[in-house]
């Protein structure tokens, strides 16, 4: 080796910068003291092998030596997260530059610094800034309800008896069951009625029982003691945590059978036992749950226990969906471009007729939820101060549920067709029972039997 050689790698391995060179094969020829000290390894373990075999945890589309190799082009300051080959985590930041002599490519070098004790130093400043502040308790969204019976906005007079029903029932601590589509509003009328209850100062906790497996829902919701299970600690569940508070269970009909056998017993004698744990504790909890479906099918299809069922419907409160309150929908479009005109500084101040008239028509499935989304769509694509058919998303306008609603017809042949779909959500609601039904519909019971027999034929 000549002087001049090693005086080059006595200056690279002086620079307090981890270097690593690869030739073109991607085996590393050079690789100095820092670089090993990063990464924990020694320099006899990386040199002269291929840069994949020393870290396994990268590959030829993550590694940026590599894919300095393959463009030919630079990289500059790019974090990395890899793993050395005994499985130590490592945090860099890289600028990886392709080596020419003469002009022909010969491999490439990244020059690294250690981003792990930075993160580590951010980390622990974080915790220290929250032992500072006292933040010793939950993120508010946890601990609170944020919607009052103010943020519910409709001009629809079912849905306002609705409002007036979850205003008397939230002055009690009595279980309340929700039900209605997806995207209607189920939560926001939970949080009101917490908000409006002599608990609105205590913890609001919410948990999609849908979200979670069968054993991670049980012990989140009823709590676990060290050593009941391998890994698990001391931990309070949702119970303990809502105390004084409101729980709202949403999909109820998602949680397993046996844990809603559990959750009876909660709520006939408040006593709450974690998993593994002799002692039980008493808890004052008022339970909200909800439903995306009808009680009564649930309970048909053996979704939700029937004693449970029983005990939960002390008050019920179905949301209409969006399709059968169109009044609503001018309203809430004038309210999301308020709120989008806002975030997004737009200044829109009309709204087509056309694009009123496509609303009306349209089923909503995702129901106010996805009207939102839509107007959000929409006023990204805004650049005037109208919304227009054209800047409405394809799925709307392609929609085939839009496209037969407005297609025309005899009149005889839509009647009829509604007069099936009001008689078929009868039957849906009252659980088959035709009596109910009939009430439901406001007609004689020998006149829904005579149009079922001829709904059948």
């Amino acid at each position: 080796m000549q002087i001049g050689e090693e005086l080059v790698i006595a200056i690279l391995d002086s620079i307090d910068e981890a270097i690593h060179v690869i030739n073109e094969e991607g085996i590393t020829i050079f690789y100095n003291q820092v670089a090993a000290d990063h990464d924990g390894l020694h320099r006899e373990e990386v040199l002269g092998k291929h840069l994949l075999e020393v870290f396994p945890s990268l590959n030829e589309n993550s590694s940026t030596l590599l894919e300095v190799n393959r463009t030919k082009q630079p990289i500059y300051h790019l974090p990395q997260t890899y793993k050395n080959k005994w499985g130590k985590l490592i945090d860099t930041v890289n600028t990886t530059l392709p080596i020419k002599i003469n002009g022909t490519f010969v491999g490439s070098v990244e020059i690294g610094k250690d981003y792990s004790k930075i993160k580590d130093l951010s980390n622990k400043l974080m915790d220290l800034q929250s032992k500072v502040r006292g933040v010793s308790k939950k993120p508010n969204e946890i601990y609170g309800a944020k919607y009052t019976f103010h943020d519910i906005m409709t001009k629809n007079e079912r849905f306002n008896l609705v409002k007036q029903q979850a205003t008397k029932v939230a002055k009690s601590s009595s279980t309340v069951l929700v039900y209605g589509e997806t995207g209607t509003g189920k939560e926001l009328l939970v949080q009101s009625i917490h908000n409006e209850s002599q608990r609105r100062q205590g913890p609001f906790i919410a948990q999609n029982c849908a979200a979670l497996p069968e054993s991670l829902l049980e012990s989140i919701l009823f709590g676990t003691v060290k050593g009941s299970y391998t890994g698990a600690v001391d931990r309070a569940g949702l119970f303990e945590i809502a105390h004084g508070g409101t729980l709202f269970l949403d999909e109820i009909n998602s949680m397993p059978l046996e844990l809603q056998s559990r959750l009876l017993r909660v709520l006939e004698d408040g006593m709450v036992r974690r998993i593994g744990s002799p002692k039980a504790l008493q808890v004052d909890v008022r339970v909200i749950v909800a439903l995306n479906k009808y009680p009564s099918e649930c309970v048909k299809t053996g979704e939700l226990r029937p004693d449970l069922y029983y005990r939960l419907n002390v008050f019920s409160l179905e949301i209409p969906p969006l399709c059968e309150r169109l009044e609503d929908i001018p309203y809430l479009v004038d309210h999301f471009i308020g709120l989008y005109n806002h975030s997004f500084q737009k200044n829109i101040s009309k709204v087509d007729d056309e694009v009123l008239e496509l609303f009306a028509s349209y089923t909503w499935p995702g129901n106010v939820r996805e009207l939102k989304h839509i107007i959000e769509h929409a006023m990204i694509m805004a650049d005037g101060t109208t919304l227009s058919k054209d800047l409405l998303p394809n799925h709307l306008i392609d929609s085939p549920t839009l496209a037969s609603t407005l297609a025309l017809r005899p009149l005889r042949e839509a009647v009829q067709e509604t007069e099936n779909t009001l008689i078929s959500a009868a039957m849906k609601k009252s659980g088959g029972n035709i009596n109910q039904a009939a009430k439901l519909l406001e007609i004689p019971r020998q006149t829904l039997q005579y149009k079922l027999q001829k709904k059948n034929h």
